[in-house]
């Protein structure tokens, strides 16, 4: 029996259908919106740029009173490391199920630590339940900066450590600053990912350009529910092929910065809810609803969408689906400083950045190609709303092409 043959259109159709970006939400669904798959706030407010392109009529304000007042969303490390803004509701998906259990390691966000355990004389697994232990004492206390944070709670894992260690915990760091972290701190800041997934630590409030850092008991007033971490697990998986799929297991890997055997592990809790299916000549796999749901999928409309860097929209590997063009791909993900995107049917076909000028919201827009009257209409349109979105009189909108 042959497989359903997926076409590039499909894709693109079903996955600005799960990212919300065929037809904006209700501003009800601002739970929605970030509960697809999380939204990374890295560069901080990236997370609000995505909100703002799901969800109509919504402003930066009451994205705002939804993370630090209402606390229905949560911001926390999660996948790959990163900074993400959830629902609390789906702690146990977007933390819970990212722990790693015994022979699942190296994460990708710790493997840089070998060089402070060589200098100690330890293992990642003799000191994570002491950073853990040390990590408590935020249930009672709000720490400011990520600078701050390696130091407090270095120095609470200092008095846990046999002292022919402390020589090496109190040495200058051997990563970048080593003026202002300690070997302990660089511990410390590497084995934060986890302590967070285990429900230890979130960010709390912005105080000018530092986050603090607090438990989660302390921010939302009570400690995360408990979950099955295998049912956590299955709904995790399940929200990345729904937003991602048609996909293949080294596309897990690669979203969540876990090691293969984490995400074999992880793969399998949802294995029974999808079906095969060929997509780009190769076989992947993708939910079974999704794949009921295609036939009826309109194709992405063509009005243009701002997308800000690092959408969620594109974590997508199967990147020559966005941008077939391989030079043009260089201009989009870059190494640092990664721009915004146009966003045509579901494909990139320009890329945009912002400045202030004298309190005005300024953007250059760059197309790939010359745009008519009436995109260059539209791109303005776009950037009147996004500047109303940040509080902000719009500015001047230069539109040129390559």
């Amino acid at each position: 029996m042959s497989l359903p043959c997926l076409t590039s259109d499909q894709i693109l159709a079903h996955r600005m259908s799960a990212h919300h970006l065929d037809a904006p939400l209700p501003a009800a669904g601002l739970l929605d919106a970030a509960g697809a798959c999380g939204l990374q706030n890295s560069p901080p407010g990236a997370w609000e740029t995505a909100a703002f392109q799901r969800v109509e009529e919504l402003s930066i304000t009451a994205l705002h009173e939804a993370l630090y007042h209402d606390r229905t969303l949560l911001q926390a490390w999660s996948i790959r490391g990163v900074p993400l803004v959830f629902p609390a509701k789906d702690a146990g998906v977007f933390l819970t199920a990212l722990a790693a259990r015994p022979g699942e390691e190296p994460w990708i966000y710790t493997r840089g630590i070998q060089l402070a355990l060589d200098a100690l004389g330890m293992d990642a697994g003799q000191l994570l339940p002491l950073v853990c232990r040390a990590a408590r004492a935020l249930e009672h206390d709000t720490v400011q900066s990520k600078e701050t944070l390696d130091r407090y709670l270095a120095d609470r894992v200092r008095p846990m450590l046999p002292p022919d260690r402390l020589p090496a915990w109190d040495a200058p760091s051997m990563y970048g600053s080593p003026g202002r972290q300690t070997v302990g701190g660089a511990v410390v800041s590497f084995l934060l990912r986890p302590c967070s997934f285990l429900g230890l630590v979130v960010f709390g409030f912005r105080q000018g350009t530092h986050p603090t850092f607090t438990a989660p008991s302390r921010w939302l007033g009570a400690p995360l529910p408990p979950v099955n971490p295998d049912e956590a697990g299955q709904q995790l998986v399940r929200r990345f092929l729904h937003c991602y799929g048609p996909a293949g297991p080294q596309e897990l890997i690669d979203w969540l910065g876990c090691s293969p055997a984490q995400a074999r592990r992880l793969w399998a809790l949802a294995l029974p809810d999808t079906v095969e299916v060929m997509a780009a000549g190769r076989r992947c796999r993708m939910l079974a609803d999704d794949l009921d749901t295609l036939p009826g999928l309109p194709p992405p409309a063509a009005g243009p969408l701002l997308l800000g860097p690092h959408d969620p929209y594109l974590d997508q590997r199967d990147r020559d689906l966005l941008l077939p063009d391989r030079r043009l791909r260089r201009l989009v993900w870059r190494s640092v400083g990664n721009p915004g995107v146009v966003l045509q049917a579901g494909r990139i076909t320009g890329v945009w950045k912002c400045k202030t000028r004298r309190g005005r919201l300024c953007l250059t827009v760059t197309m790939w190609q010359q745009p008519d009257a009436a995109l260059q209409s539209a791109l303005r349109v776009q950037a009147a709303r996004y500047a109303a979105f940040r509080l902000m009189e719009p500015g001047e909108c230069e539109i040129g092409c390559l």
